[in-house]
């Protein structure tokens, strides 16, 4: 092999290690959410080749609002799983749906789009 090939496969795996660690490793951005004066934790969630925020902190026991505004028309994202809840939506192109939810244990909980490539973490925490 000469050089020029060398460094095509050294690109190749490079990218491929990228790509992996872009969609399975990589920590998403957090909100952190506490009850309005409604006793409702809303949190905008966008939907555009993901979700944005990634990660959604909310108390334990508070109701939750989460309203994805999907900004696109990729066939997977138009749908939102929340397979720990029972709760599967379908998020129409370009509007915004809602999904409520009372968590009542603590932990970790992800949400997905219905071919589980995009995903996002509900972190239920014990209030302080």
């Amino acid at each position: 092999m000469t050089p020029l090939d060398w460094s095509v496969v050294l690109a190749g795996v490079s990218l491929i290690a990228l790509i992996n660690w872009y969609f399975f490793f990589s920590e998403p951005v957090a909100a952190s959410m506490s009850p309005s004066a409604g006793g409702i934790a809303e949190v905008p969630i966008v939907v555009h080749g993901g979700y944005s925020p990634g990660t959604v902190r909310v108390p334990r026991g508070s109701r939750v609002r989460l309203v994805f505004d999907r900004q696109e028309d990729s066939s997977c994202s138009e749908e939102v799983v929340f397979p720990d809840f029972g709760i599967r939506r379908f998020l129409p192109a370009h509007e915004k749906t809602v999904v409520e939810l009372t968590p009542s244990t603590t932990g970790r909980f992800p949400f997905t789009c219905g071919m589980s490539m995009l995903r996002g973490t509900l972190v239920v925490e014990d209030p302080s």
